[in-house]
């Protein structure tokens, strides 16, 4: 069977794109090989690579209209075999640039066959003042299945003095195992004044991210060694359902932001996807 069985469809739909990514990863041998792979304009993949060698298939997700528009309505769907390995990032952060009214989303369905591992790690996401965007995540595991994530939002061009003190920002994450809610989080920015400044939202800082390590129990022995990690920006762990690892940031740079998760990353990787840490050149 080929590794890549690709089609592609553009469509433009009232000035909004109707993107839809679907990925399948199976295993065959001791590689994991795209299976499938359907993409709707402007989604896009890049054709799979193999720097760690053949048991995680690494994957650039591309964006091709160059951002996210209001009235958009994108949907990503991945799917993980037993057994498979994956490894999912962009080939750079993504734009939600200013709508007048219509809202944009991002609906993603990821499936985590059992002691398979999945790793999210795009390279983040750029708010423009007067954005209204909403994602969605839905995660479900099979029993021994693994998922490392994280999400990086910078709220406004802050290059240019830019503030996010108007528009709408949510985020929604479920995670099920065994048909079982194993941790539901809900975020949400309205932007203001109040919401750049106050201390219990951005707090003067223009960039949040989130991190998250889950299914594998036994992650609660590494939580002092995580914590110890150092942060430019002001960061917190802790222990969720199920001996997962959540952890929030809150700072200045997207650089600060990337180094602390990378730093958690490294140190659950061998945990979960039973590798040591490689750094992507695309990251650099």
């Amino acid at each position: 069977m080929a590794e890549i069985l690709t089609n592609a469809v553009t469509e433009r739909s009232m000035g909004a794109w109707q993107g839809e990514l679907t990925l399948d990863y199976g295993r065959q041998g001791e590689k994991t090989i795209l299976t499938r792979a359907y993409h709707r304009a402007p989604l896009k993949v890049q054709r799979p690579f193999y720097p760690e060698g053949p048991g995680c298939c690494h994957t650039v997700l591309l964006h091709t209209a160059g951002g996210i528009v209001g009235g958009d309505r994108l949907s990503t769907t991945i799917t993980l075999a037993p057994q498979s390995h994956a490894l999912l990032t962009t080939a750079a952060a993504t734009k939600i640039y200013r709508s007048n009214g219509p809202e944009s989303s991002h609906e993603i369905t990821i499936r985590i066959g059992a002691g398979a591992c999945l790793e999210w790690l795009p390279q983040g996401a750029i708010a423009f003042q007067g954005a209204r965007y909403r994602q969605k995540m839905r995660v479900e595991l099979e029993p021994g299945a693994g998922l490392i994530g994280w999400e990086v939002t910078r709220f406004g061009r802050t290059a240019r003095g830019e503030q996010f003190l108007t528009g709408q920002w949510r985020s929604h994450l479920t995670v099920y195992q065994a048909g079982k809610l194993l941790w539901g989080d809900r975020a949400g920015l309205s932007g203001s004044r109040e919401t750049v400044d106050h201390p219990h939202n951005l707090g003067g800082q223009p960039l949040l991210a989130s991190f998250i390590a889950i299914g594998q129990p036994g992650s609660r022995a590494l939580l002092p060694t995580l914590r110890a990690i150092p942060s430019e920006g002001e960061s917190g762990l802790t222990i969720t359902p199920g001996e997962g690892i959540l952890g929030r940031y809150r700072g200045p740079t997207r650089a600060g932001a990337q180094a602390w998760l990378m730093a958690l990353w490294a140190q659950l990787r061998p945990h979960y996807g039973h590798c040591p840490p490689f750094k992507m050149r695309i990251w650099a």
